[in-house]
């Protein structure tokens, strides 16, 4: 009669997946500090240079992502340069950490609460159509490296 596996082997029999699944977790963690703390030290230095009332420093950190995610996509899928690990801490991680569409959203709503319609629209039509133009161009650059 057989008994039970032993305490200790079933222990260190984990799947490989299970640890791939940690290390993936890890860096998308690493790149979202990273990408939070620049997000936080770019935003406020761009809005406390501008004067206006249009959310400068957000629109800063998304165009600036969004021509991040253009390049990294770019060299990860098309160019073969950086890895599946490379592109989930850059793409997923810093740029997860570093954009921001819920603070997008949110100063889009408070300057339509504080009835700045025309400033509201604008920054909606400028952040799409520059984040849009910010990913071809990564995407462009990276297929010219």
């Amino acid at each position: 009669m057989r008994g039970a596996p032993a305490a200790a082997s079933v222990a260190t029999t984990r799947p490989l997946c299970f640890e791939a699944g940690v290390f993936r977790a890890v860096l998308v963690g690493m790149g979202g500090l990273f990408g939070s703390l620049a997000r936080y030290w770019l935003a406020g230095t761009v809005q406390a240079c501008t004067e206006s009332g249009l959310p400068f420093g957000t629109l800063t950190v998304n165009v600036v992502g969004s021509f991040i995610v253009g390049l990294v996509m770019v060299l990860s899928l098309e160019r073969g340069l950086l890895n599946a690990e490379m592109r989930l801490l850059l793409a997923v991680g810093v740029c997860g950490g570093f954009t921001t569409m819920s603070t997008f959203s949110y100063e889009t709503v408070a300057l339509l609460r504080d009835g700045e319609v025309m400033l509201a629209l604008g920054n909606v039509g400028v952040t799409i159509v520059v984040c849009f133009v910010a990913v071809w161009f990564g995407a462009l650059i990276g297929r010219l490296l």
